[in-house]
């Protein structure tokens, strides 16, 4: 499913309107009745309640004076507020704003805040709110005046139906600019919009929905979107039935590198997760000294002492004996719990340089590469990484805020550079790929805040490597089930309070229902 900026909309509407022949009055039509329709059908008991429309004098407050057309010939009764002097509406937006007159439809014009204060007493009497302020071209804070507008629309606490976008939100971050505008129901156009499906903007945007505005396939094809929602359909692609006759020798052999004093857990967790999403054989090569305890955690995964620091920790006197590991793996998963020593990372550091299977690199493995990134620059094989916001701070020597305010373009960057499949985790996880494409996942929730959870979407990745999953196929199944994994949890009156384990092994289940 496509995800847009607000860009590629601007463009796919322009050549709708100048190759296809198309005109723009008719996709506001189409777009003005389309959010009627859904309108009507959200708020069942329009008729009994007062409607005020908020717009705009542009084509948002355009597909706002639609929507009073529409609502006043089904008997509703309906008021805009035009944020502007009537004169200044210009081109399809006029059109429609004069058609207005004609259905006696009330129409005030608000051009300032002193007209405003005197009409905020009669707009407390709403019921319910259109919010046509403001599209998805946005481009600066929103101040003044319709900053006032949008935070006494807030203040009223009643329903607000935003059209396109709530006003404010940035539509390519999801980022409210100054002030944004909370809807109930947002309709938007053609596609939803990145900004619909990222944080904090879901939570702005409310219920979406989306209006077939009447723009052809190969429009949007033409311009070429690079963002995309993970489905349950998209991700179903990625697997293949396996063969009657299939043995463990033939569903993948994994090898992880991790452990350190005090956190074995991590790499236990990660070696049984790629079980639970299929893999035959998993390897955990630990040091010598965690040997007994990773022997007891993961049963069913074989493990290699390997030599040790006097701390307990990996380092290069390891080396040869990993890369002489790898000559049957499938796959290698660096990094859970393994220790950010000086020399650790030197082991860490070749490793990635001289793979020749796919990593998964996470936690520690990430930590490690620090202020060494350069080294991702020509790899032998694919690498994955599997950041939270903390941890692609520090690869990019930013901050999580900096990060957070635009996931997708630190995601997308990072990867485009260093040529890597970037898993951006948190709420709405970004999985970022070199060609530049993105994908956004909405499964998981909050009861995901918990210790262990990224072990676990490591192991899930690498797992799936490892039995024959391209990168891209990997890291959407991964993060799509390891999200699914725990919103089956919550579904079970446990909203929270379930651990990494209880989604490690839900993660079979979930395989089960998408594929069948």
């Amino acid at each position: 499913m496509y995800l847009v900026t607000a860009s590629e909309m601007r463009e796919m509407d322009r050549l709708t309107i100048e190759s296809f022949g198309l005109p723009g009055i008719v996709l506001m039509e189409n777009a003005g009745r389309g959010a009627a329709h859904i309108l009507v059908e959200k708020f069942t008991d329009l008729k009994n309640k007062r409607v005020g429309i908020v717009a705009g004098r542009g084509n948002n407050g355009g597909d706002g004076f639609v929507i009073a057309r529409y609502l006043a010939q089904k008997g509703i009764q309906v008021t805009v507020y035009l944020l502007s002097k009537g004169s200044l509406v210009k081109g399809d937006a006029a059109i429609n704003f004069k058609l207005l007159a004609s259905l006696k439809v009330p129409v005030i014009e608000m051009p300032d805040q002193d007209t405003f204060q005197k009409h905020k007493t009669s707009m407390r009497h709403q019921g319910i709110w259109v919010d046509a302020i403001l599209g998805t071209g946005l481009q600066s804070d929103v101040k003044g005046y319709f900053k006032e507008i949008i935070e006494f629309i807030n203040g009223l606490n009643k329903p607000v139906f935003a059209v396109d976008i709530p006003s404010g939100l940035n539509s390519d971050t999801g980022q409210p600019r100054g002030v944004c505008i909370r809807a109930h129901t947002t309709a938007t156009f053609a596609f939803a919009k990145t900004g619909h499906i990222l944080f904090p903007g879901a939570d702005y945007t409310g219920n979406l929905e989306i209006v077939d505005i009447g723009i052809p396939p190969f429009i949007a094809e033409k311009v070429g979107p690079l963002h995309f929602l993970l489905t349950p359909d998209l991700v179903r692609r990625g697997f293949q039935p396996r063969s009657p006759e299939a043995h463990k020798g033939n569903t993948g052999h994994l090898l992880v590198i991790g452990g350190s004093p005090g956190k074995t857990g991590a790499a236990a967790m990660t070696a049984m997760s790629a079980m639970r999403a299929g893999a035959g054989l998993v390897t955990l090569g630990i040091p010598r000294s965690l040997n007994p305890i990773l022997e007891t955690q993961a049963l069913e995964a074989m493990t290699y002492p390997l030599s040790e620091t006097l701390d307990g920790l990996l380092d290069e006197s390891s080396l040869t004996a990993i890369m002489e590991l790898l000559a049957d793996k499938k796959c290698l998963a660096i990094g859970p719990g393994l220790g950010t020593a000086v020399k650790t990372k030197n082991l860490v550091c070749r490793l990635i340089q001289e793979s020749p299977v796919p990593l998964v690199v996470d936690a520690d493995g990430l930590n490690n590469l620090v202020g060494d990134t350069q080294i991702l620059q020509n790899l032998k094989s694919s690498i994955i990484l599997t950041p939270h916001p903390g941890e692609m701070a520090r690869l990019i020597e930013s901050t999580v805020a900096d990060v957070q305010n635009d996931r997708i373009s630190c995601a997308r960057d990072f990867a485009v550079k260093f040529m890597a499949h970037v898993v951006l985790k948190g709420a709405r996880t970004v999985i970022a790929h070199p060609d530049g494409k993105v994908f956004i996942n909405r499964t998981g929730n909050p009861g995901m805040a918990s210790g262990g959870m990224g072990d676990v979407l490591t192991g899930i990745i690498a797992g799936l490597i490892a039995q024959g999953h391209s990168p891209e196929s990997a890291t959407h199944a991964g993060v799509y089930l390891h999200g699914a994994a725990a919103d089956a949890l919550a579904k079970t009156n446990r909203p929270f309070g379930f651990i990494a384990s209880d989604v490690m092994n839900t993660v079979p289940e979930q395989i089960g229902q998408l594929i069948n």
